[in-house]
């Protein structure tokens, strides 16, 4: 994701949908020479081979087609792509730049296998549940009910004060200089707004207005869809000291001297979180 925070309603992975995910679509699919194989374990490490052997409906996941000229230039395609969990050599997903293809490719292979990672047994009966159309259902083999994969929606704000100064904050759990804006789940029953406010209120006891909808994101650690705010608020703020250890108001002047010299480090550069702080260092953040 780039600093300008442009999303596109178009993706360059093309989804299959329900008529390319019967079985004998996907075994065709697999043993084409053009077939990639993304290898990904839970940290997002992942790396891509070719497709080989047959088709195991029970292990790879199918996610979609991509047409020549949207792969690396080294591997242009066009190519089917599909997933499975294993134990790449490569990179997480947190340390590297992806190109739109891949980052699509690979957030949506880390969100459905965490999907079914996580779900083996039925939500309504409670018996045992197989993969079913290229791993995007999960299906009941005791009452034949059909689950479907989630997103669990959280917000992440981009807070500033009425000089433009951006509200970063340090959590508790991360090493230590490392800041970022503020997020939080979604509550049932919330809306994006509200949840915007209660999690500020809650974090830094600041209360914000002028909330307005920037962009969003999957983030697949393990199935969250990241929804970019900012909002204004004033005040000093006060961290809870649980989740929060400290927060303050940073001029552009003071973050940029601070991250020179090392001192504070920011989100990874495929993070939302990232992208919403170089938004605001370059002006772009609105």
């Amino acid at each position: 994701m780039s600093s300008s925070l442009a999303t596109s309603p178009h993706s360059p992975l093309h989804r299959a949908g329900e008529g390319g995910r019967d079985h004998r679509t996907l075994e065709a699919a697999f043993l084409d020479p053009n077939a990639r194989l993304l290898v990904v374990d839970a940290q997002g490490r992942h790396d891509v081979r070719r497709a080989e052997g047959p088709f195991d409906s029970a292990v790879h996941v199918h996610l979609g087609s991509s047409v020549a000229g949207d792969a690396p230039p080294a591997d242009p395609g066009p190519h089917e792509w599909f997933a499975m969990r294993g134990e790449p050599g490569g990179p997480t997903i947190r340390e590297v730049h992806l190109s739109p293809l891949m980052h699509d490719i690979v957030t949506t292979a880390l969100a459905v296998l965490s999907w079914h990672d996580r779900s083996p047994a039925c939500e309504r009966c409670g018996g045992q549940t197989r993969l079913a159309r290229g791993g995007f259902v999960r299906e009941c083999v005791d009452c034949e009910a059909l689950m479907f994969p989630r997103q669990d929606p959280a917000v992440i704000v981009a807070v500033v004060d009425p000089q433009d100064r951006l509200l970063l904050a340090h959590q508790t759990s991360w090493p230590e200089g490392r800041i970022s804006v503020l997020a939080g789940f979604v509550e049932a029953g919330e809306s994006l707004e509200q949840t915007c406010g209660r999690e500020i209120l809650e974090e830094v006891a600041l209360e914000v207005d002028a909330v307005t909808y920037v962009g969003s994101q999957s983030w697949p650690f393990p199935r969250s869809l990241m929804v970019g705010f900012r909002a204004r608020a004033a005040g000093e703020p006060a961290p809870d000291g649980v989740e929060i250890q400290w927060a303050r108001w940073f001029t552009r002047e003071e973050l940029r001297a601070q991250l020179e010299a090392g001192e504070v480090s920011l989100p990874g550069p495929g993070s939302l979180g990232r992208a919403l702080i170089e938004a605001w260092l370059t002006g772009e953040l609105g």
